[in-house]
Formats: structure tokens, sequence, C-alpha cells
């Protein structure tokens, strides 16, 4: 079956704080950002970012970690088989099978490529609609719904480009 790699996952987890330093700077959306937010350099002084790094870091894991499962098709065949009988036995009859399942189709679909993806995917179909609900309710405009949710495709579309490929 598929372990999970929890140095890639950790690794992954590190891609959103990365991209945010870029994404979110002056020069790239830093600014049109802070307008459709209605931020000002005030509010922003005040942070304690130590707390809000840490705890995007933790938010980040968690995301990597739900993101694996979608890029690793492999993971559905043992949550299929995960209360058979001798899953867990290598030579029991389900035990060999799934040995030989994997030996022909564990690679299948583990590229970088594959899982940028399914990345973007789950960017446009999950986080999208989620700021966007969010922000029509906080009355936030769409400029604000494209730079948050941009920031989450490629996020989404790197992390799962890492995991996929390396996990």
């Amino acid at each position: 079956m598929v372990q999970l790699n929890f140095l890639i996952i950790a690794l992954a987890a590190l891609i959103p704080l990365a991209i945010g330093f870029i994404w979110y700077m002056p020069q790239v959306f830093g600014n049109a950002w802070m307008k459709a937010s209605n931020m000002n350099e005030e509010q922003m002084k005040g942070a304690n970012m130590l707390l809000i790094f840490g705890l995007t870091y933790i938010l980040g894991f968690m995301a990597s970690m739900a993101l694996s499962a979608m890029v690793i098709h492999q993971f559905a065949i043992g949550s299929i088989l995960a209360e058979t009988a001798g899953i867990k036995d290598p030579s029991s009859e389900v035990g060999m099978w799934l040995t030989d399942f994997m030996n022909k189709y564990g690679n299948n679909f583990r590229t970088f490529k594959h899982g940028v993806f399914h990345g973007v995917i789950a960017g446009i179909f999950f986080v999208t609609p989620v700021i966007a609900v969010n922000a029509m309710f906080e009355r936030k405009g769409f400029k604000y719904i494209a730079i948050n949710a941009g920031f989450w495709m490629v996020c989404l579309a790197l992390m799962g480009g890492v995991i996929c490929q390396f996990n």
C-alpha cells in the first residue's frame, strides 16, 4: 500500500508561506489585496507574525495531508480494502493481490504534472467557492476573491505537484 512520506507533506506545507511572501508583496498583489480587503498599513503593524506564520504552517500541513488523498490515486485502493481480512498480511490472498496490483499500477499518475492538475481542480471547485461565499457575506468584491482564490490555486497546484511526484 501507499505510505505517506511525512517529510514531503511537511515540505509541501511550506509552500503557502513561500508563495504568500511573494504573492502578497506590494509589487505583486499586496497593494491590491489591502485595498480589496479594506486593510491599511496601520492594521498590518499590530499583528503577531510568529503566531500567523506558525498557524499558516500548521494549516498548510493539514491541507497537504488532505491534498495527498486527492493527488495520489493509489490511496483509494487502500481505503476500499481497509477492513478486508488479511489486508495487512502480505502472504494472504488479498495481500498478494494488493502487492501485485501495486507492482503493476503503483506508479501510475505519480507525476508533478498530475499533482498540479489535481491541485488546480481543488482550487477551482473547492477553495474558490468557499472564499467566494465568505467574500459575499463580508461584502468583498471580485478582486478580493480573485486574489485570494488565485493564491490558493497556485499553492495547491505546487503542493499537489510536490506531493504527487515525491510522496
